[in-house]
């Protein structure tokens, strides 16, 4: 058995006494139901679609101790580390969100995949922590700067030119829940760093007026809403499904494997897994889901909010906005609460880029909220 002493000086020590190890294991519970969701709803998944039946849970477990590694990995790392890690990771999303408009994988009228070397990668997922952290750095860079524009908006120009770019690529191909997703970070950082309470109303009607637009102006936009406010009108199928699975399967569940909702949802071990929680877990063990996503976050901002440094409090409340936020809409859309969006539920639906993105951003959040040694400051 693992046994660290607190006089430990070694990498090794110093990370185990000063990581926050009940959100570690909160991630890791997480991850462990991911495993369990994983083998009980993808083999059914694999073989409708003629694949073999363990195809999903293979790759899963290839990349699930990737993940791990990224987290421990990542953690390890200075505040200095992390911003260079994200301004550099940023970049590259960049570039690749460009290179996916041209020569990415279109499928349904989008285009959001890249094809390497047989692993479809998805760059808007890595684009998301690492303009946290990136935007988090300008904020702080900027905080001294004077200026009537400066007072209104944090980082002036730059805030604009920098969330601009990112947005609008990924409004290019279209996808507007993860542009919803960046501009939730953008805009929590701003008003975190000081933004005017005008401007942001402004901020927030001009967000409306954009998902107004996008009802009208996108096709797979406009069923997905009129599916959710007039259901009777629309092709509700999967929403349904997803709702009778949460029924039947009651406060207890109908036990791992036992569940049907899997066999009809084309997308039960990714956007729809927590339906297949609900139906072979039941009630109670998707309140503990809940109850760890919930931990995780409240957990990040307790550690962090009285940090003296502006850049570890506006990076990690980036992070955590949007790791709370995709599990929100996951569930959310699940439950017939929002309309649907295609949205991972973190560390536990299918997905390599989704997964490996979530990892690099819970690493940077865990590396950023660790402890000096005898003091409360963040290292």
């Amino acid at each position: 058995m693992l046994s660290i002493s607190r006089t430990d000086t070694s990498v090794l020590g110093r990370w185990w006494w000063t990581i926050d190890r009940w959100q570690l294991a909160a991630l890791f519970a997480l991850a462990g139901f991911g495993v369990v969701l994983m083998l009980a709803a993808s083999p059914a998944v694999a073989e409708r679609i003629g694949l073999d039946g363990l195809y999903f849970v293979r790759r899963h477990f290839v990349l699930l101790p990737v993940a791990v590694a990224i987290i421990i990995g990542v953690s390890l790392c200075t505040p200095t580390q992390v911003r260079r890690l994200a301004f550099a990771g940023f970049a590259a999303g960049l570039v690749l969100l460009v290179v996916t408009l041209f020569a990415g994988v279109e499928i349904k009228g989008a285009r959001r995949w890249l094809n390497l070397a047989g692993f479809s990668l998805q760059a808007s997922e890595f684009i998301k922590p690492t303009f946290a952290v990136a935007f988090a750095w300008l904020l702080s860079h900027s905080a001294a700067r004077q200026g009537w524009f400066n007072r209104m908006l944090p980082g002036g120009w730059k805030s604009m030119a920098i969330y601009l770019v990112p947005a609008a690529l990924l409004a290019a191909q279209p996808d507007v829940g993860q542009t919803f997703v960046v501009t939730a970070i953008w805009v929590t950082q701003l008003f975190l760093a000081g933004l005017s309470l005008w401007l942001l109303g402004v901020l927030v009607l001009a967000g409306a007026g954009s998902l107004v637009g996008a009802y009208f102006f996108l096709d797979h936009v406009t069923r997905r809403v009129d599916g959710f406010l007039r259901p009777e009108t629309m092709d509700t199928y999967q929403i349904q499904r997803s709702l009778e699975a949460f029924m039947n399967g009651g406060w207890f569940g109908r036990g791992p494997g036992e569940g049907e909702v899997k066999n009809f949802l084309p997308d039960a071990h990714a956007d729809f897994v927590f339906a297949v929680a609900g139906e072979e877990l039941g009630m109670l063990m998707t309140m503990v889901i809940v109850i760890l996503f919930a931990f995780v976050v409240l957990r990040g901002f307790s550690r962090v909010v009285q940090d003296c440094n502006q850049f570890v409090l506006l990076a990690v409340a980036g992070l955590l906005t949007q790791f709370g936020l995709q599990a929100l809409i996951n569930m959310g859309s699940t439950l017939n609460l929002i309309p649907p969006k295609g949205t991972t539920l973190p560390l536990i639906s299918y997905g390599g880029s989704s997964l490996l993105a979530v990892a690099l951003g819970l690493g940077m959040m865990l590396a950023l909220t660790r402890r000096r040694v005898g003091t409360g400051d963040a290292v």
